[in-house]
């Protein structure tokens, strides 16, 4: 089994990426509501702020704050990614997702980066702001619903 050596740094504030299994599916925008009660399930058993967040069809891009004692993000992303797959049909399975009990929804990794200092956090907030532009969704950030920009402009921050 590899193992994947992460900064443990408590009270982080961390850039993710996290994608579906197959990519070009639709499935987060069609189960929003799904991922919406399973990101807020998780967030009311191990806290952690949302300062940005945008979820596109196949993968979705955030960025958290954990408490300041705490550095698990990676339990609070499998609790995530098993509560939102639950009830949901189960992707192509290979033998190893079935040994691990998965369900072949999400892509087993996720891109993570330890924000360092404000120009970056800016930058990596500002990215899943005009992800949905980028990919040719919209052509305003402010135009696709799944977003945070939403929160930001009605506290006049956009």
């Amino acid at each position: 089994m590899s193992r994947y050596l992460r900064p443990h740094t408590p009270g982080a504030t961390i850039f993710f990426t996290v994608a579906l299994a197959a990519r070009g599916a639709d499935l987060l925008v069609r189960e929003i509501g799904q991922l919406r009660e399973a990101v807020a399930a998780i967030r009311a058993e191990r806290p952690f702020r949302i300062e940005a967040w945008v979820v596109m069809p196949d993968h979705l891009h955030c960025v958290w704050t954990l408490p300041e004692a705490d550095r698990d993000f990676p339990t609070r992303w499998r609790l995530i990614k098993s509560r939102f797959s639950r009830g949901l049909p189960k992707g192509p399975l290979r033998p190893s997702h079935e040994a691990r009990r998965e369900r072949g929804i999400w892509q087993r990794r996720y891109w993570e980066h330890h924000i360092r200092d404000e120009e970056d956090y800016a930058a990596h907030v500002r990215y899943c702001h005009v992800n949905p532009v980028k990919h040719g969704f919209v052509e305003r950030p402010e135009d696709w619903p799944y977003s945070s920009i939403h929160r930001e402009i009605a506290f006049g921050r956009w």
